[in-house]
């Protein structure tokens, strides 16, 4: 009898470009796919933090390097994406938050939370499949969603937008590049202990309120993403596409 075989989740020989790659997720990101054994480019405007991660990422045995680029100038990261050998892998995870109560909201609140978090992450993943596309390669775009793409909540009515936006956009992409053999899903985590998000946790009340909501009774920690973004990554996730992977706790259960 022949069993069949797991497919494997290295990563061995494939390109991975990950952005707002200097802390948080985008850091667990990058050293998730560098240690399957992928060679990482991690991205971001603060070239210090993406250097030193490279580095922390080579000296654990990896493969790495960093690029300076502000995702926001789409022009730029187009451009450096094309000049680039195509990317296998995206972890497209640069975003930002202003929490506020929905009356509160200003314009350029609305144009910050929006522009990162859906346009520069419309953009990115558009140059990247482009790449792929014209060299005939396959591909996993892994767009960083949240929980509140499935859900609402308090004082993110800006960032909800941009996730459900993200998530919509994410299953009409799958579909675009199915015949392109390029995969697209989303990950879309609770509440994760971040430098982004620590300060909120600071807010006792917040915090309470959060961790009632979180059935496994703890935040977040960046490690309890790494999996999942390695999962869809490679062949494990061979035929998932258009699709999330919710990690949270068990805060959209109910």
């Amino acid at each position: 009898m022949r069993l069949p075989k797991t497919p494997s989740l290295r990563l061995d020989g494939r390109r991975a470009l990950v952005t707002g790659a200097g802390r948080g997720i985008g850091l667990a990101a990058a050293a998730a796919l560098a240690e399957a054994g992928a060679h990482v480019t991690l991205v971001a405007r603060s070239a210090a933090e993406i250097e030193d991660a490279a580095t922390a990422i080579r000296a654990a045995g990896g493969a790495a390097d960093a690029l300076t680029l502000d995702v926001l100038d789409v022009v730029a990261a187009r451009n450096a994406i094309a000049a680039a050998e195509p990317f296998d892998v995206l972890v497209n995870n640069a975003g930002t938050n202003r929490p506020k109560p929905f009356t509160d909201v200003t314009l350029d609140d609305y144009d910050a939370v929006m522009d990162l978090n859906l346009r520069s992450a419309f953009f990115v993943a558009q140059a990247v499949a482009m790449r792929l596309v014209a060299a005939g390669q396959a591909g996993s775009i892994i767009n960083i969603s949240s929980q509140m793409g499935h859900v609402g909540g308090a004082n993110r009515t800006i960032y909800c937008a941009s996730k459900w936006g993200m998530e919509g956009m994410t299953k009409a992409m799958a579909i675009d590049l199915a015949t392109h053999r390029i995969r697209v899903n989303t990950v879309c985590p609770t509440f994760i202990e971040t430098p982004l998000t620590r300060p909120f946790f600071q807010d006792a009340a917040f915090k309470a309120n959060v961790l009632s909501r979180i059935k496994l009774g703890r935040i977040g920690q960046v490690e309890d993403l790494m999996g999942a973004i390695l999962f869809l990554a490679g062949d494990a996730a061979g035929l998932m596409t258009g699709s999330s992977i919710v990690v949270d706790g068990g805060w959209t259960a109910e």
